[in-house]
């Protein structure tokens, strides 16, 4: 795991992103629509992360600081815009679940928050499958509703977790999130 810091990684991740919004799209599966996700990875003001595997970009993120005070919820880890390359299997996304757990741990965050778009309710398929995957993965589903840009989505959270051998598999050099822009909805 690295933050993305060049326009070259940058654009390797939007890349990504536009072809995950594809293959959803193609398989009737929800895409974000209230925001261009491409863009956010371009911008230079975020600060993206993305897991490799032999130079090669498997899935990006942007990883932020959320104080919570505003909210009523503890500060976290917020994963944001989480994407995996299409045709995976699921190892990349717990690794990126061991690897958020253990890095939110370093912060001194107690939990990792995530959401993911729901177009349908929380126990119907497609959304259901997906988050039984996760919930397997040690995430807990904390309800629906819209979420930060403005989508229906499905709210997650992992407990913070040292995990200290975990470096023999993920080398991480991401840097410390950013606190998120307050202007957002709550996640």
């Amino acid at each position: 795991m690295r933050t993305l810091r060049t326009d070259a990684e940058r654009e390797e991740a939007a890349a990504l992103v536009q072809d995950r919004q594809r293959w959803l799209t193609l398989r009737g599966l929800a895409v974000p629509a209230q925001t261009d996700v491409p863009a956010l990875f371009r911008n230079p003001q975020t600060r993206p992360a993305g897991l490799f595997e032999d130079g090669k970009l498997l899935a990006c993120m942007i990883p932020e600081h959320t104080p919570g005070p505003d909210s009523g919820e503890s500060p976290c880890l917020f994963l944001g815009c989480v994407h995996t390359l299409p045709d995976q299997p699921d190892d990349i996304t717990r690794l990126i679940s061991l690897w958020a757990s253990d890095f939110a741990a370093r912060q001194g965050l107690p939990v990792v928050r995530a959401e993911t778009l729901a177009g349908h309710p929380l126990s119907a398929d497609p959304i259901a499958a997906l988050l039984r995957r996760l919930t397997d993965m040690g995430w807990i589903i904390r309800g629906s509703g819209t979420g930060r840009e403005g989508d229906r989505v499905a709210r997650l959270e992992l407990a913070a977790e040292h995990r200290p051998r975990l470096s023999a598999f993920i080398g991480c050099r991401v840097h410390a999130p950013e606190t998120a822009p307050s202007h957002r909805g709550s996640a």
